[in-house]
């Protein structure tokens, strides 16, 4: 059995599967296993996959798309190391990250899962210094004492500050929560890590960035918009937290992305969907919410145009 279990999930990669997957191989923690889940892949992945010969690697093709959750977890469930980790197929780690995760693990019996810092790269490999920079800042690792997290559930629901694929964990933990939840595309991530907190599982800051997170110049469509919104509000429909400071930030969270989605779909012209969810989320904003249930009223050219301008109001 190898000590950790590496998991890649894929969907029409190719181009940068390859980086990943050596990552993974060069690190310098070499007692692990390689496990690439390919979520029904229709470019050339299983050609790429099939070049590799070392021993280590293992590869899971669906046949179909199965869904990015259900595609994780097939890799999970495949997963026999002690430790675990998952990091997209467009992403790398640093040479190290292994090694010096896994060494905290070792001698920290109590703690669960071990998160760090990660670089922002582009489609070249190369570091943004600024975004990277910035990045740190705005999720809140920059103020992230390294140790033990004292206040995990508000670091990871209010801060948000862990990334699934710059931590390691016990693979232990992850059963004990059931890893991803199933037929989920988006917000999986942020899902796991408040489940592990209400579950009461010991995490660990590692302040340095030995993971990289690559950031596309691919264009955001309206349409991934409107599945990312449904899933976000999914996600935040799953918890009631006791502390009432908590459950305002999602009762306000949750408002907010009610009626960012109500005002896409209006948009599409899903109109009474859409005004439905805006007049749930109207508590986030109330003018904007007026704005976009007059907007619906308009004809459909003059109500694109209409939408352009009222995206631009904060």
């Amino acid at each position: 059995m190898p000590k950790i279990s590496v998991c890649i999930p894929t969907y029409n990669r190719a181009n940068l599967l390859p980086f990943a997957i050596e990552s993974a191989l060069n690190q310098t923690e070499p007692d692990i296993e390689v496990i690439v889940c390919d979520d029904g892949s229709t470019d050339n992945t299983p050609t790429i996959m099939a070049t590799l010969t070392d021993p280590r690697v293992y590869y899971i093709r669906h046949a179909q798309n199965i869904g990015k959750s259900n595609n994780m977890r097939s890799g999970f469930a495949a997963a026999t190391g002690e430790y675990f980790v998952k990091f997209d197929d467009d992403d790398r780690l640093r040479p190290e990250f292994l090694a010096r995760t896994s060494a905290i693990l070792d001698t920290h019996s109590y703690i669960d899962f071990v998160g760090t810092d990660h670089w922002i790269i582009d489609s070249q490999n190369r570091p943004n210094y600024q975004a990277t920079e910035l990045n740190s800042w705005r999720w809140g690792r920059t103020q992230l004492p390294e140790g033990p997290i004292k206040n995990l559930l508000e670091t990871v629901f209010v801060q948000q500050s862990l990334q699934i694929g710059a931590t390691l964990f016990r693979r232990s933990a992850l059963q004990a929560v059931g890893f991803m939840r199933p037929n989920l595309q988006n917000c999986e991530d942020n899902d796991l890590f408040v489940r592990l907190a209400l579950q009461g599982k010991q995490a660990y800051y590692l302040n340095d960035r030995l993971m990289e997170y690559r950031c596309h110049a691919e264009q955001q469509g309206i349409h991934r918009a409107i599945s990312y919104l449904k899933d976000k509000i999914a996600y935040l429909e799953n918890y009631q937290f006791t502390s009432p400071r908590l459950e305002q930030i999602r009762q306000q969270r949750l408002a907010e992305t009610k009626l960012l989605l109500g005002l896409r779909l209006i948009n599409v012209g899903e109109i009474q969907a859409g005004r439905k969810l805006v007049w749930n989320g109207q508590m986030a904003a109330p003018l904007k919410a007026w704005a976009g249930m007059s907007l619906s009223l308009l004809p459909t050219d003059w109500r694109d145009r209409s939408f352009q301008a009222l995206r631009q109001v904060k």
